[in-house]
């Protein structure tokens, strides 16, 4: 059987990449194929702990860039035994909200963590579950920020909590990264309207996976 292809989506807050990510996976859904859909931390009952812990528990507030640099890798490497690497190899394509991408930029770029040992940890917690492409969401970070804030209401979590100058450096730090791995990372300008967005996505897979229709 032909292993799945594995989509992932990245952007700081604010993005769009719910949105768009929903988009694609129904546009999949009516070319034949059954996605399945998961999101970092998370997708995982285990994950979902985690993700919990990272984002809304008080608690939180103590955690060092360290401990949430393993936190965020023990959820991936869940996630990628339980559902990721069994959905590949059963054929389908998996859409991920997130994944090694994002803890290269925000605990090795905006935490400032080393990114030897960030690239070492994420190389373990992932294994041989390598995207095929990464959807790069590129929008300014006050823009960005703002969205985010708005859409949380008073449930601001963690990541939304920090200053503009972590988001910026979030983007430069995401924007650097796509131009170090072109082949993989693809970036869209997220900044124009849903349907422009979800047009230029779907001409990317057009370009990236030819006959993938079934």
């Amino acid at each position: 059987m032909q292993r799945g292809k594995f989509i992932t989506f990245e952007g700081s807050e604010g993005c769009g990449k719910s949105t768009q990510i929903h988009r694609l996976v129904e546009a999949l859904r009516e070319r034949g194929l059954d996605p399945v859909l998961t999101r970092e931390p998370g997708g995982t009952v285990i994950g979902e702990k985690i993700r919990h812990l990272l984002q809304y528990d008080s608690e939180a507030a103590r955690l060092t860039a360290e401990s949430e640099l393993l936190l965020f890798a023990a959820s991936r490497a869940q996630l990628v035994r339980e559902l990721i690497l069994p959905a590949l190899e059963a054929g389908r394509w998996v859409v991920a909200d997130r994944f090694l991408d994002s803890t290269t930029i925000y605990q090795g770029v905006g935490r400032g963590l080393d990114p030897e040992a960030v690239r070492r940890i994420n190389a373990f917690a992932v294994g041989p579950a390598r995207p095929d492409l990464t959807i790069l969401l590129d929008l300014d970070a006050a823009t960005g920020h703002a969205r985010a804030v708005r859409a949380s209401g008073a449930k601001e979590d963690r990541m939304e909590a920090q200053p503009l100058a972590f988001f910026e450096a979030v983007r430069h730090g995401y924007l650097a990264l796509a131009e170090a791995e072109p082949d993989r990372i693809a970036v869209i300008d997220a900044s124009t309207g849903i349907a422009e967005i979800a047009a230029a996505i779907t001409a990317l897979l057009e370009s990236r996976f030819p006959g993938y229709v079934t």
